[in-house]
Protein backbone atom coordinates (compact mmCIF):
# COMPACT_ATOMS: atom_id res chain seq x y z
CA UNK A 1 0.00 0.00 0.00
CA UNK A 2 1.37 3.38 -0.66
CA UNK A 3 1.66 6.30 2.08
CA UNK A 4 -1.87 7.77 1.40
CA UNK A 5 -3.59 4.12 1.81
CA UNK A 6 -1.58 3.53 5.36
CA UNK A 7 -3.00 6.60 6.52
CA UNK A 8 -6.81 5.95 5.53
CA UNK A 9 -6.29 2.16 7.50
CA UNK A 10 -5.23 4.70 10.73
CA UNK A 11 -7.95 6.66 10.83
CA UNK A 12 -10.16 3.88 10.25
CA UNK A 13 -8.79 1.95 13.08
CA UNK A 14 -8.66 4.98 15.44
CA UNK A 15 -12.39 5.48 13.91
CA UNK A 16 -13.54 2.08 14.79
CA UNK A 17 -11.49 1.71 18.03
CA UNK A 18 -9.52 -2.12 17.27
CA UNK A 19 -7.76 -3.54 13.73
CA UNK A 20 -10.63 -6.16 13.95
CA UNK A 21 -12.96 -3.81 13.24
CA UNK A 22 -11.19 -1.62 10.96
CA UNK A 23 -10.34 -5.17 9.23
CA UNK A 24 -14.05 -5.33 9.03
CA UNK A 25 -14.88 -2.45 7.44
CA UNK A 26 -11.77 -1.97 4.99
CA UNK A 27 -12.38 -5.87 3.72
CA UNK A 28 -8.54 -6.84 5.16
CA UNK A 29 -7.31 -9.00 8.26
CA UNK A 30 -6.24 -7.54 11.67
CA UNK A 31 -3.25 -7.99 10.91
CA UNK A 32 -2.73 -6.08 7.71
CA UNK A 33 -4.36 -3.25 9.29
CA UNK A 34 -1.47 -3.66 12.62
CA UNK A 35 1.06 -3.46 9.87
CA UNK A 36 0.22 -1.01 7.76
CA UNK A 37 -0.08 1.29 11.29
CA UNK A 38 3.17 0.13 11.92
CA UNK A 39 4.41 0.77 8.65
CA UNK A 40 3.31 4.60 8.67
CA UNK A 41 4.71 4.68 12.24
CA UNK A 42 8.19 3.57 10.55
CA UNK A 43 7.86 6.34 7.99
CA UNK A 44 7.00 8.79 10.54
CA UNK A 45 9.14 7.95 13.09
CA UNK A 46 7.08 8.39 15.68
CA UNK A 47 4.79 5.98 17.23
CA UNK A 48 0.97 6.83 17.21
CA UNK A 49 -1.28 4.25 18.95
CA UNK A 50 -0.10 2.77 22.47
CA UNK A 51 -1.56 -0.60 21.93
CA UNK A 52 -2.18 -3.73 24.77
CA UNK A 53 -3.80 -7.03 24.05
CA UNK A 54 -7.26 -5.43 25.42
CA UNK A 55 -7.29 -1.67 23.96
CA UNK A 56 -5.27 1.17 22.26
CA UNK A 57 -5.39 4.77 22.98
CA UNK A 58 -3.73 7.62 20.41
CA UNK A 59 -0.31 9.21 21.51
CA UNK A 60 -0.27 13.24 21.82
CA UNK A 61 1.35 12.63 18.59
CA UNK A 62 -1.10 10.55 17.19
CA UNK A 63 -4.29 12.35 18.29
CA UNK A 64 -2.47 15.31 15.92
CA UNK A 65 -1.72 13.50 12.93
CA UNK A 66 -5.04 11.85 13.11
CA UNK A 67 -6.52 15.52 13.16
CA UNK A 68 -4.51 15.94 10.17
CA UNK A 69 -4.71 13.13 8.20
CA UNK A 70 -8.64 13.39 8.11
CA UNK A 71 -8.39 16.60 6.84
CA UNK A 72 -5.85 15.40 3.81
CA UNK A 73 -7.90 12.32 3.10
CA UNK A 74 -11.32 14.48 2.91
CA UNK A 75 -9.43 17.14 0.73
CA UNK A 76 -8.39 13.91 -1.68
CA UNK A 77 -12.14 12.63 -2.19
CA UNK A 78 -13.21 16.12 -3.40
CA UNK A 79 -10.42 16.13 -5.59
CA UNK A 80 -11.04 13.12 -7.00
CA UNK A 81 -14.99 13.51 -6.83
CA UNK A 82 -14.14 17.29 -8.66
CA UNK A 83 -12.12 15.14 -11.24
CA UNK A 84 -15.11 13.03 -11.69
CA UNK A 85 -17.14 15.08 -12.31
CA UNK A 86 -14.99 16.65 -15.10
CA UNK A 87 -16.19 13.62 -16.80
CA UNK A 88 -20.27 13.96 -16.49
CA UNK A 89 -21.53 15.82 -19.48
CA UNK A 90 -22.45 19.27 -18.01
CA UNK A 91 -26.78 19.20 -17.46
CA UNK A 92 -29.87 20.38 -15.72
CA UNK A 93 -30.89 24.23 -15.48
CA UNK A 94 -28.58 26.90 -15.27
CA UNK A 95 -29.82 29.98 -13.08
CA UNK A 96 -28.59 33.80 -13.59
CA UNK A 97 -28.92 37.00 -12.75
CA UNK A 98 -27.43 40.07 -14.81
CA UNK A 99 -27.98 43.70 -14.54
CA UNK A 100 -29.83 44.63 -17.25
CA UNK A 101 -28.11 46.34 -19.71
CA UNK A 102 -24.75 44.24 -19.46
CA UNK A 103 -27.26 40.70 -20.03
CA UNK A 104 -29.38 42.32 -22.77
CA UNK A 105 -26.74 43.79 -24.66
CA UNK A 106 -23.79 41.47 -23.85
CA UNK A 107 -24.77 37.98 -22.31
CA UNK A 108 -28.12 37.11 -23.98
CA UNK A 109 -26.31 37.58 -27.25
CA UNK A 110 -23.52 34.87 -26.47
CA UNK A 111 -25.99 32.45 -24.76
CA UNK A 112 -26.97 30.58 -28.36
CA UNK A 113 -23.51 30.11 -28.54
CA UNK A 114 -23.11 28.32 -24.73
CA UNK A 115 -26.42 26.40 -25.45
CA UNK A 116 -25.44 25.29 -28.49
CA UNK A 117 -21.98 23.95 -27.23
CA UNK A 118 -24.36 21.93 -24.35
CA UNK A 119 -27.21 20.76 -25.26
CA UNK A 120 -28.23 19.05 -21.97
CA UNK A 121 -27.80 22.64 -20.68
CA UNK A 122 -30.96 24.63 -19.71
CA UNK A 123 -30.86 28.84 -18.74
CA UNK A 124 -33.00 30.74 -16.97
CA UNK A 125 -31.71 34.26 -16.99
CA UNK A 126 -33.05 37.27 -14.95
CA UNK A 127 -32.13 40.62 -14.97
CA UNK A 128 -32.18 43.15 -12.32
CA UNK A 129 -29.87 46.29 -11.28
CA UNK A 130 -30.24 45.45 -7.68
CA UNK A 131 -27.75 43.34 -6.22
CA UNK A 132 -29.61 39.99 -5.60
CA UNK A 133 -28.51 37.46 -2.90
CA UNK A 134 -27.31 34.40 -4.75
CA UNK A 135 -27.74 32.06 -2.09
CA UNK A 136 -31.50 32.90 -0.80
CA UNK A 137 -32.71 33.37 -4.22
CA UNK A 138 -31.09 30.44 -5.78
CA UNK A 139 -28.70 31.77 -8.15
CA UNK A 140 -25.91 29.47 -9.70
CA UNK A 141 -24.15 32.72 -11.18
CA UNK A 142 -24.09 36.55 -10.84
CA UNK A 143 -22.91 39.14 -12.44
CA UNK A 144 -22.01 42.10 -10.83
CA UNK A 145 -20.46 45.94 -11.59
CA UNK A 146 -18.76 47.95 -9.57
CA UNK A 147 -16.48 47.16 -6.37
CA UNK A 148 -17.53 43.93 -4.70
CA UNK A 149 -18.24 44.01 -1.07
CA UNK A 150 -17.34 40.96 1.34
CA UNK A 151 -20.49 38.25 0.47
CA UNK A 152 -18.70 35.32 1.18
CA UNK A 153 -18.73 34.55 -2.68
CA UNK A 154 -16.13 33.65 -4.89
CA UNK A 155 -15.46 36.75 -7.46
CA UNK A 156 -13.75 35.85 -11.33
CA UNK A 157 -12.95 39.22 -12.64
CA UNK A 158 -13.84 40.14 -16.20
CA UNK A 159 -13.52 42.66 -18.87
CA UNK A 160 -13.84 45.96 -17.32
CA UNK A 161 -17.50 47.28 -18.05
CA UNK A 162 -17.10 50.66 -20.34
CA UNK A 163 -19.53 53.94 -20.27
CA UNK A 164 -19.88 56.51 -23.00
CA UNK A 165 -20.75 59.90 -22.78
CA UNK A 166 -23.10 60.52 -26.10
CA UNK A 167 -26.18 62.52 -27.18
CA UNK A 168 -28.61 62.54 -30.15
CA UNK A 169 -27.43 64.78 -33.07
CA UNK A 170 -30.72 66.81 -32.43
CA UNK A 171 -30.32 67.27 -28.97
CA UNK A 172 -26.79 68.60 -29.72
CA UNK A 173 -27.87 71.32 -32.16
CA UNK A 174 -30.05 73.08 -29.82
CA UNK A 175 -28.30 72.79 -26.45
CA UNK A 176 -25.69 75.00 -25.37
CA UNK A 177 -21.96 73.82 -26.60
CA UNK A 178 -20.44 71.34 -25.02
CA UNK A 179 -16.34 71.69 -24.60
CA UNK A 180 -15.42 70.33 -21.29
CA UNK A 181 -17.01 68.22 -18.61
CA UNK A 182 -17.91 71.57 -16.52
CA UNK A 183 -19.97 72.01 -19.35
CA UNK A 184 -22.29 69.77 -18.51
CA UNK A 185 -23.88 71.91 -16.31
CA UNK A 186 -25.50 73.77 -18.58
CA UNK A 187 -27.30 70.52 -20.01
CA UNK A 188 -29.97 68.07 -19.25
CA UNK A 189 -27.80 65.27 -18.40
CA UNK A 190 -29.90 61.44 -18.12
CA UNK A 191 -29.78 59.86 -14.77
CA UNK A 192 -29.25 56.80 -13.94
CA UNK A 193 -30.73 56.01 -10.17
CA UNK A 194 -28.47 53.52 -9.05
CA UNK A 195 -25.00 53.19 -8.40
CA UNK A 196 -22.27 56.27 -8.30
CA UNK A 197 -23.94 58.33 -11.43
CA UNK A 198 -26.66 60.05 -10.07
CA UNK A 199 -25.45 63.33 -8.96
CA UNK A 200 -21.65 63.49 -9.93
CA UNK A 201 -20.19 62.22 -13.41
CA UNK A 202 -16.28 61.43 -13.06
CA UNK A 203 -13.40 61.95 -16.15
CA UNK A 204 -10.18 60.99 -16.73
CA UNK A 205 -8.92 63.63 -19.26
CA UNK A 206 -5.68 65.54 -20.64
CA UNK A 207 -5.59 67.36 -17.12
CA UNK A 208 -6.39 64.12 -14.89
CA UNK A 209 -9.51 63.52 -13.06
CA UNK A 210 -12.53 65.59 -12.25
CA UNK A 211 -15.56 64.98 -10.80
CA UNK A 212 -18.58 67.17 -12.16
CA UNK A 213 -21.88 67.84 -10.47
CA UNK A 214 -24.62 66.76 -13.15
CA UNK A 215 -28.50 67.27 -13.40
CA UNK A 216 -31.37 66.49 -15.15
CA UNK A 217 -35.18 66.14 -15.36
CA UNK A 218 -35.18 62.73 -16.46
CA UNK A 219 -34.29 59.57 -14.14
CA UNK A 220 -34.44 56.16 -14.35
CA UNK A 221 -33.15 52.90 -13.26
CA UNK A 222 -33.10 51.35 -16.38
CA UNK A 223 -30.40 51.85 -18.97
CA UNK A 224 -33.19 51.15 -21.70
CA UNK A 225 -35.30 53.60 -20.74
CA UNK A 226 -32.49 56.53 -20.37
CA UNK A 227 -31.20 54.71 -23.95
CA UNK A 228 -34.51 55.43 -25.79
CA UNK A 229 -35.18 59.14 -24.11
CA UNK A 230 -31.66 60.14 -25.51
CA UNK A 231 -32.40 59.01 -28.97
CA UNK A 232 -35.33 61.13 -28.69
CA UNK A 233 -33.10 64.09 -28.06
CA UNK A 234 -33.61 64.59 -24.42
CA UNK A 235 -30.28 65.06 -22.80
CA UNK A 236 -26.84 63.65 -22.59
CA UNK A 237 -26.48 59.51 -21.92
CA UNK A 238 -23.15 58.29 -19.88
CA UNK A 239 -24.02 54.88 -20.44
CA UNK A 240 -22.36 51.32 -21.01
CA UNK A 241 -20.72 50.69 -24.47
CA UNK A 242 -22.83 47.39 -25.04
CA UNK A 243 -26.06 49.44 -24.99
CA UNK A 244 -25.64 52.90 -26.98
CA UNK A 245 -22.91 51.10 -30.03
CA UNK A 246 -25.50 50.11 -32.44
CA UNK A 247 -27.38 53.92 -32.36
CA UNK A 248 -23.75 54.91 -32.14
CA UNK A 249 -22.85 53.03 -35.65
CA UNK A 250 -25.96 54.34 -36.84
CA UNK A 251 -25.51 57.73 -36.46
CA UNK A 252 -28.62 57.82 -34.22
CA UNK A 253 -26.06 59.03 -31.15
CA UNK A 254 -22.46 60.91 -31.21
CA UNK A 255 -20.13 60.50 -29.00
CA UNK A 256 -19.00 63.77 -27.30
CA UNK A 257 -16.41 65.41 -25.08
CA UNK A 258 -13.87 62.28 -26.60
CA UNK A 259 -10.99 63.76 -24.74
CA UNK A 260 -12.63 63.05 -21.51
CA UNK A 261 -13.57 59.50 -20.74
CA UNK A 262 -15.64 57.78 -18.16
CA UNK A 263 -13.38 55.51 -15.74
CA UNK A 264 -13.93 51.95 -16.87
CA UNK A 265 -15.87 49.91 -13.78
CA UNK A 266 -15.47 46.33 -12.69
CA UNK A 267 -17.15 43.52 -13.80
CA UNK A 268 -17.39 40.26 -11.65
CA UNK A 269 -18.99 36.77 -12.02
CA UNK A 270 -19.82 34.95 -8.51
CA UNK A 271 -20.58 32.24 -7.62
CA UNK A 272 -21.26 29.95 -4.05
CA UNK A 273 -18.28 29.13 -2.08
CA UNK A 274 -19.30 25.29 -1.47
CA UNK A 275 -16.06 23.72 -2.23
CA UNK A 276 -17.30 21.74 -4.79
CA UNK A 277 -18.50 22.44 -8.70
CA UNK A 278 -21.33 21.11 -11.28
CA UNK A 279 -20.29 20.28 -14.53
CA UNK A 280 -23.36 22.80 -15.60
CA UNK A 281 -21.73 25.16 -13.07
CA UNK A 282 -17.81 24.89 -14.50
CA UNK A 283 -18.49 24.76 -18.03
CA UNK A 284 -20.39 28.35 -18.26
CA UNK A 285 -17.71 29.69 -15.93
CA UNK A 286 -14.84 28.42 -18.48
CA UNK A 287 -17.02 30.05 -21.17
CA UNK A 288 -17.72 32.97 -19.43
CA UNK A 289 -14.17 33.67 -18.41
CA UNK A 290 -13.38 33.20 -22.16
CA UNK A 291 -16.07 35.35 -23.77
CA UNK A 292 -15.96 38.23 -20.95
CA UNK A 293 -12.09 38.01 -20.65
CA UNK A 294 -10.39 40.63 -18.45
CA UNK A 295 -7.73 42.58 -20.45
Amino acid sequence: MDRLSSMAVFVRAVDTGSFSSAGLALDMSPQLVGKQVRLLEQHLGVRLLNRTTRRQSLTDFGQRFYERAKIILAEVEIAESMAAEMRIVPSGLLRINAPVSFGTHALAPRLPEYLARYPDVSVDLTMSNREVDLIEEGYDIVFRVGQLRDSGLIGRTLAPYRLVLCAAPSYLEAAAPLRSPSDLSQHQCLLFLRGAYRDTWTFDGPNGRVVVPVSGRLSADNGESLLHAGLAGAGILLQPSELVASAIEQGRLVRVLEDYHPPARSLHLLYGRDGRMTPKLRSFLDFALQVFKAL
